[in-house]
């Protein structure tokens, strides 16, 4: 995911300081085994003799043979795993360790950015655009069918509010699992106060928690930021446009919100088209009705979003409302 050269250093000095955090914990450890075990100490020196030994030979000699120097290293490594494991500690305890054992704390594996590493990315860039503690009362563990009705029906349907909920949690669950799939992408619409957001929130906190990168945005903040990127106002550069790009999940909430012109419904297609290209997901919400979207935007965003999106329709009451009429209690 691409970062201004200043959001890359922040996160690649955290490698820097975990990896020497690790080096002297292990300098700490190393210590007490050898305080504690004498022995230890001994073979580690004797190691280090006969390996500067091999590679004298290799170097006077390329064809010499290292099988003597192999075996006795061998059997060193065994006396030792036996003292260690004789006095207590585990096997690996004068081992280098790792926050990820995956990259070893480089950010990389093979040049390629480790999934640690996008999940820096991810909240590195959620601390600049944070929804707030939010996530931590709005998850899959709070959601509660409790606010919607049995009695109240959707027209078109005849599924009851709960029923609608239901099938929309199971179908958010349902995405999750289904991360980097084809055309996995969300439209939830529905009234104000349905939930739309709370259920926007859930999903993200469940890919984040998974170590997924995730951008959410209101719908102005989005296309502010992309307009801020194009004209170079505030800082921004290309590089925020390519990160909404290239997160494993976009969110767009309130969609319709924003005030609209031949450069936003331009930016959205782009957005949507080239997530859709690369199996990227997009969650959007919005009060629209999916047959609103081609006459607040364009025919094109209106047939990417048909074709390539599962809509999810919410109803009720203004679960905001009841909450503060009720003390937060279903």
């Amino acid at each position: 995911m691409p970062l201004l050269n200043s959001q890359y250093d922040a996160i690649m000095r955290r490698y820097d300081a975990t990896r020497e955090r690790h080096r002297h914990e292990l300098d700490e450890r190393i210590t007490e085994v050898y305080d504690a075990v004498p022995a230890i100490r001994d073979l580690d020196r004797e190691v280090s003799t006969i390996s500067v030994a091999k590679a004298r030979a290799r170097i006077l000699n390329p064809e010499a043979p290292l099988d003597d120097y192999r075996e006795r290293l061998e059997e060193i490594g065994r006396r030792r795993a036996a003292l260690l494991k004789e006095h207590g500690y585990p096997e690996d305890y004068m081992s280098l360790r790792y926050d990820c054992p995956l990259c070893r704390d480089t950010g990389y594996v093979d040049q390629t950015p480790c999934v640690c590493f996008r999940k820096a990315v991810s909240d590195l860039l959620y601390s600049e655009f944070d929804p707030g503690p939010i996530l931590e009362k709005e998850n899959f563990g709070t959601f509660s069918l409790g606010w919607y009705s049995d009695t109240l029906k959707d027209s078109s349907t005849g599924r009851s509010a709960r029923e609608l909920a239901e099938a929309a949690r199971a179908r958010a669950l349902s995405f999750v699992e289904s991360m980097g799939r084809p055309d996995n992408n969300l439209y939830i619409y529905g009234n104000t106060g349905t939930g739309k957001t709370f259920l926007t929130n859930c999903i993200a906190r469940e890919l984040l928690d998974r170590s997924y990168s995730v951008l959410y945005f209101s719908s102005n903040d989005y296309f502010r930021i992309l307009g801020d990127a194009a004209f170079g106002r505030e800082g921004r550069t290309t590089a925020h446009e390519k990160a909404i790009l290239e997160c494993d999940c976009l969110i767009i909430d309130d969609l319709g919100t924003e005030r609209t012109n031949s450069f936003v419904a331009s930016q959205f297609f782009s957005t949507i088209n080239e997530r859709i290209a690369k199996d990227r997901a997009t969650i959007i919400s919005s009060n629209l009705e999916p047959g609103k979207i081609s006459d607040m935007y364009t025919e094109r965003v209106f047939s990417r979003i048909l074709t390539h999106y599962t809509f999810i329709k919410l109803i009720g009451e203004d679960i905001r409302i009841m909450k503060k009429l009720t003390g937060g209690h279903t």
